[in-house]
């Protein structure tokens, strides 16, 4: 089945609707997500969009707190481009209806979260932004875009020219091929690569897959960032107890009630995630203390809701949490207005890498990324109109049998303990030892593959992508902590491990056109 269109959106995000909206005012778009709109880590989001919306805070202190989060691994010139264009953004949205919570004056209540300087996270429904975002995007969506859910992508199409064109997608209609004169990834992260995270059980990290198969370029793979506050019973994460709660005034505590950060509760993720696993690996229970927190359940209705599901009582004052993986920093190298480094393909949202998030994501600035990285791409697609002339797809061979692979429960629980908060080199070289070459994968004929089989190649391929790159940083930064290395290097500063048509290559700058290039090597033989 052969669909024509304009635009091609894979994924059903805030960053994916917000580019759907503005691009519907122009262009026919369909929009391709894996499963249900619902289902996206934006409908989760909880805590709320970072952006300067006040006279007492200003947009060098947001840039300064999101540097000082990300051990300063960023591409400066899109951290500035996602704080100022984005403050200008949300009070354009705020003067046009966007829905958050207010003071009975009418002025934005603002939330303060980790390694945030000052009060600027705006919220809606308490606890439930993304859901609210997501319902106000929809709303607004143009009849010229149409939703295509419970389809998955699984494989880009180039024409001769090495431009992209479309995509093939597996859902219940069967294979569909669908041709466009752009192509967006929109699809998200990778957390449920792990059995302990605040993913929905979709986010495999296909996009990254899907563009590294297509052959852009792919970096800062070793950053993962962990939620220090998954709700965990019986040693499962149940989902995630927003930072804005810590924003309030909670704090972590041991079983005896003892505050475990010293005051220190709001420090940048890596720090609290990293301090509360090596509790846990003593075998001590970790908590927040909530019994400060006035009108708890009508300030955080989901958590609420989620607690009461699983039969932790409120009025403990305290909710058992443990770390789990919630963000990846790195993807597809995109500049700010999207490109990729194949023409007429973008990627925008967690499932890009622009060098906005550094080593270490600071809180809230994901959705921020969505709103204003999405709007800047709609803006130069509309700008560049409708140009492709060749849908002649290059046909690709493969003809490699599948490799043995792990099951999906095996790689996850492999992935927790080799690529988990703290890595041990010798234990990512075991891993690799056991996993299928980059080259066998690559080489893998799949034309036949099932949705389940489809899913299990790519993690696979975004896993050793993952543990290539940890492997190679030899040093611990924002989220990425070595046994063998616990402190920064300045020899890493402002390194870039970039993967690109099956090969590794680190650059001292993450866009090919400013650097130097260095010297290239296969990761596999």
């Amino acid at each position: 089945m052969y669909v024509k269109t304009d635009v091609l959106i894979i994924g059903s995000g805030i960053a994916a609707l917000q580019a759907a909206n503005i691009l519907g005012q122009h262009f026919h778009v369909q929009l391709v997500t894996k499963s249900s709109i619902e289902t996206s880590s934006s409908y989760r989001a909880q805590g709320g969009i970072a952006a300067v919306t006040t006279r007492t805070d200003h947009i060098k202190y947001h840039i300064h707190d999101t540097l000082r989060a990300g051990e300063y691994h960023h591409t400066l010139s899109n951290v500035e481009t996602l704080i100022k264009d984005g403050a200008k953004l949300i009070d354009e949205l705020l003067q046009h209806g966007l829905p958050v919570d207010r003071h009975s004056n009418g002025e934005p209540i603002l939330g303060l979260e980790g390694a945030h300087s000052f009060n600027r996270i705006l919220h809606a429904g308490g606890d439930q932004t993304g859901k609210y975002f997501i319902h106000h995007l929809l709303k607004k969506l143009p009849s010229t875009v149409t939703i295509n859910d419970y389809e998955a992508a699984t494989e880009l199409l180039l024409n001769t020219n090495g431009e992209c064109i479309g995509a093939f997608t597996l859902g219940n209609q069967g294979q569909k091929c669908y041709l466009a004169h752009h192509i967006i990834i929109a699809s998200g992260g990778a957390g449920a690569l792990y059995n302990c995270t605040s993913n929905f059980p979709t986010n495999t990290g296909d996009g990254i897959a899907l563009a590294y198969l297509a052959g852009a370029a792919i970096s800062d793979m070793e950053f993962m960032q962990f939620h220090p506050t998954l709700l965990c019973c019986n040693g499962e994460a149940k989902g995630l107890v927003s930072e804005a709660v810590r924003g309030a005034g909670a704090i972590f505590v041991d079983a005896k009630r003892q505050p475990i950060m010293k005051g220190h509760d709001l420090a940048p993720r890596h720090i609290t995630a990293y301090t509360l696993f090596m509790k846990r690996l003593a075998g001590e229970e970790t908590f927040l203390d909530i019994s400060m927190i006035e009108k708890f359940e009508e300030k955080f209705p989901t958590i609420t809701k989620l607690c009461v599901e699983n039969g932790i009582s409120l009025q403990d004052g305290l909710i058992p949490v443990a770390p789990g993986s919630h963000f990846l920093m790195g993807g597809i190298i995109a500049d700010s207005l999207g490109q990729t480094s194949i023409p007429s393909l973008y990627a925008v949202g967690e499932v890009a890498c622009t060098g906005v998030h550094g080593a270490n994501r600071l809180a809230s600035n994901s959705l921020l990324e969505a709103i204003t990285f999405g709007h800047r791409m709609a803006q130069s697609i509309v700008h560049k109109g409708l140009p492709q002339q060749n849908f002649i797809i290059k046909q690709n061979k493969c003809e490699g049998a599948m490799p043995s692979l792990f099951t999906k429960a095996q790689l996850q629980q492999k992935m927790m303990e080799t690529l988990g908060i703290v890595r041990d080199p010798l234990t990512i070289h075991s891993f690799l030892q056991q996993m299928p070459s980059l080259q066998a994968l690559l080489s893998t004929k799949r034309e036949n593959f099932n949705h389940q089989q489809m899913e299990l190649y790519m993690m696979h391929i975004v896993a050793i992508l993952m543990a290539e790159a940890a492997l190679t940083r030899t040093e611990t930064r924002g989220a990425h902590i070595r046994i063998d290395y616990p402190s920064m290097d300045e020899i890493w500063a402002n390194r870039w491990i970039i993967f690109s048509q099956g090969h590794m290559e680190v650059r001292n700058f993450l866009y090919e056109h400013h650097q130097i290039r260095g010297n290239a090597e296969a990761i596999f033989q």
